[in-house]
């Protein structure tokens, strides 16, 4: 292989994967020494295990088969608004997981849109509770992400290829077939991986549309383990077998994607002459019509509550809200510096299973982290102390799975195309960096650093272990406007959360994709 003959940050990326080793491993030891070695799992314990991996699997193939067509539909139209769909794609999967559940609610809820509609079209009415409304949430949640993902395997296809299936006059199946099928064989498997992972880790969609013994998470037994029975024995081994079973399952995904390199090309501008027929055409128009309402509509509905709640937000709001800033950005300088060097390492080896790697910081129960870490620094310091600083590392470590399978077959690409020509240049190193994987890489650097900002954004979970009132972020102060009953307040930082997630998530993404032909 052309990459072969290339060793790109081997040292710095074992380096990075060993600091998120200890990182991770160091805060499960801390629940494991105060845990009860005679603790076990009980019949609740196992439900919820059942439930997870059940759920998971469903939310996972949905998410990644629905997106197929509509990833394919935005990589061959072109149409007034496109950019800003594509762009609005990240919105649900970057939206804070409680504002996002308001939003499905008002639209799929009891009293919702939908069976406002439906009750009065003489139909059933819908029911978002259970395990139908934590697959819809999930889907709402990772369709976009997956479309992503899928929609840069398109774009990543040498126009050239296109243009050669033109001459030879295929028809759309031979086309998908020939060029497309491949391409997809590369991306899917990692992508639904990936979904699988999150949904394992679910935790704020169980809480509000699951609950009870038949609809519980095992993230959401680990914080009731944690919470209500303080039982660390139990919370511990449920943190295990949340990380065997998802860095189990991703590593067996893993290493199932198949050895495809998409090629290289000569950086064209991509150009499509297939599916000009009205059927193709209508297809496509379908796909992305249905995919678009199903994913606004519940932002339109947070949009509009917000709105009205804007005017009677204190200034405690805006504060928290420049913290919350400081923190997204510091996570993505975090991020990078893990997973560039991480990527760069993991693109130069034959196996994909060391990517699943990156997937332990997604595996792991951000609650058991955060805990573990408080257990950690207690003796010796004030934990409040250190409250972003264990933000900023948690928010970076959760964000490095979706990095990775974004960086990671671009750069084999890079390698597998121009890898033996660097070494015979003896181009190595830094200056390797600069002049060839960075500015080849910068698309899917922009797309990584704002789904991080983002996610950092809206991220509420280590924050709430150490709560210091002088280091509230905006998540955490909507919450509490939440539960002081400050609802329009609360809904106006919820509106303000989302633009700021959704302003970060674009400043980097088209930063990225600034003068690329894509």
């Amino acid at each position: 292989m052309a990459r072969r003959a290339v060793a790109i940050s081997r040292k710095s990326g074992i380096g990075a994967t060993l600091l998120v080793l200890v990182l991770i491993l160091a805060a499960l030891g801390a629940v494991l020494s105060r845990a009860d070695a005679g603790a076990g799992l009980v019949r609740s314990d196992w439900l919820a295990i059942r439930f997870t991996v059940v759920q998971a699997l469903w939310s996972a193939v949905l998410s990644v088969v629905l997106a197929v067509p509509v990833a394919r539909a935005l990589a061959r139209r072109r149409f007034v608004g496109r950019a800003a769909l594509v762009t609005l794609l990240g919105a649900p999967f970057i939206l804070p997981v409680i504002v996002a559940v308001l939003g499905l609610l008002t639209v799929f809820g009891r009293s919702g849109w939908a069976n406002l509609a439906l009750d009065t079209a003489g139909l059933p009415l819908m029911s978002i509770y259970g395990f139908h409304g934590v697959v819809l949430a999930h889907v709402f949640f990772n369709l976009p992400l997956a479309t992503r993902l899928l929609l840069q395997g398109w774009q990543s296809i040498p126009s050239e290829r296109f243009r050669l299936a033109a001459q030879l006059r295929l028809t759309p199946r031979a086309m998908f077939r020939a060029v497309e099928w491949p391409m997809l064989m590369q991306v899917v498997p990692g992508a639904l991986a990936l979904v699988f992972v999150i949904c394992l880790t679910s935790f704020a969609v169980a809480l509000t549309l699951g609950g009870g013994p038949r609809a519980t998470t095992i993230e959401l037994a680990i914080y009731q383990a944690f919470r209500f029975d303080f039982d660390l024995g139990r919370a511990a081994l449920l943190s295990i077998l949340q990380l065997v079973l998802a860095g189990g399952m991703a590593i067996v995904a893993l290493q199932f994607v198949p050895a495809i390199a998409v090629g290289g090309g000569l950086d064209r501008p991509l150009r499509r002459w297939d599916a000009r027929g009205g059927a193709q055409r209508a297809i496509d128009a379908v796909a992305i019509v249905v995919a678009a309402a199903f994913l606004l509509l519940p932002l339109t509905a947070v949009v509009l509550r917000g709105a009205v709640g804007l005017p009677q937000m204190p200034a405690s709001v805006y504060h928290a809200a420049g913290i919350s800033v400081a923190v997204a950005g510091t996570s993505i300088v975090v991020m990078l510096a893990l997973a560039l060097p991480m990527a760069g390492w993991i693109a130069g080896r034959e196996g994909g299973g060391v990517e699943a790697v990156g997937l332990l910081g997604l595996s792991a129960s951000p609650l058991m982290i955060g805990t573990g870490w408080f257990i950690l620094i207690n003796p010796y310091a004030d934990p409040f102390d250190f409250a972003l600083v264990v933000t900023v590392l948690v928010n970076a470590m959760m964000a490095l799975p979706f990095a990775l399978r974004i960086l990671v077959p671009r750069m084999r690409d890079t390698l597998d195309t121009y890898g033996r020509l660097s070494a015979t240049l003896g181009l190595t190193g830094w200056p390797m960096w600069r002049l060839l994987i960075l500015p080849r890489l910068r698309v899917q650097i922009g797309f990584a650093a704002g789904l991080t900002g983002a996610l950092s954004m809206g991220d509420l979970g280590v924050i709430a272990l150490f709560a210091d009132p002088d280091a509230v972020t905006l998540p955490l102060q909507m919450y509490r406007l939440m539960g002081a009953y400050r609802m329009e307040a609360a809904a106006g930082a919820a509106l303000l959360l989302l633009a700021l997630s959704l302003g970060i998530f674009w400043i980097c993404d088209k930063g990225g994709r600034w003068r690329a032909d894509i």
